[in-house]
């Protein structure tokens, strides 16, 4: 009951995100216009964005080489989960951008939203916020300690509104990337437990 209830608030969540990326876009965009500056950009939001990939790619390599290191199989089962939530994840973001195929909001207002760096790949949903809640809620799900969940998930809010301030996202793209991230996390925590259980 608890399983199907987490699936169907995030697929309703998903849906209200896609319902908004399509039916609100220019309130969407004077919200946006209200977070991203008309000139010069932060270099601690740029940053701040920037660091998803490096941070995102050594979670997994920590855990796994202290794993093989120590020769600890919990570890190194924890190190693939996070490797696979990372996986989920960029398949079902990829996915969801072609599907629903947004524009970036500085190609919709090209005078109105200032943009840090032309993205040519559609907008919903935001692929760094994603990326950063699936590491995020893959850490807490393995770890379990506030010294971890609550630094991770500052960082990966921190990383989404990064992609507003920088006019790269309008808010829903930032939301749903939030809610495939965390998702793609519990379903790798849920393939592990039945691939693991199996061998």
């Amino acid at each position: 009951m608890y399983q199907s209830t987490k699936k169907y608030l995030f697929l309703l969540l998903i849906s209200c995100c896609s319902f908004f990326s399509l039916n609100a876009q220019s309130s969407e965009a004077q919200w946006l216009h209200n977070i991203n500056p008309s000139q010069t950009h932060s270099q601690f939001w740029i940053n701040t964005s920037n660091s998803v990939y490096p941070i995102t790619l050594a979670a997994p390599a920590s855990l796994l080489a202290a794993g093989f290191i120590k020769k600890d199989k919990q570890l190194q089962k924890k190190g693939w989960e996070t490797l696979g939530a990372i996986g989920v994840n960029l398949a079902l973001t990829q996915s969801l951008k072609y599907v629903v195929n947004r524009n970036r909001p500085y190609k919709d207002y090209p005078t109105y939203i200032i943009s840090y760096d032309n993205d040519n790949s559609p907008s919903f949903p935001s692929t760094h916020t994603s990326t950063a809640f699936a590491t995020a809620a893959t850490l807490s799900i393995q770890l379990k300690k506030w010294y971890v969940v609550v630094p991770s998930f500052a960082w990966a809010t921190a990383v989404g509104y990064s992609r507003l301030n920088l006019g790269e996202h309008y808010p829903t793209d930032v939301l749903a990337g939030a809610a495939v991230g965390i998702g793609s996390a519990y379903i790798a925590h849920w393939l592990n437990k039945k691939i693991f259980k199996q061998k």
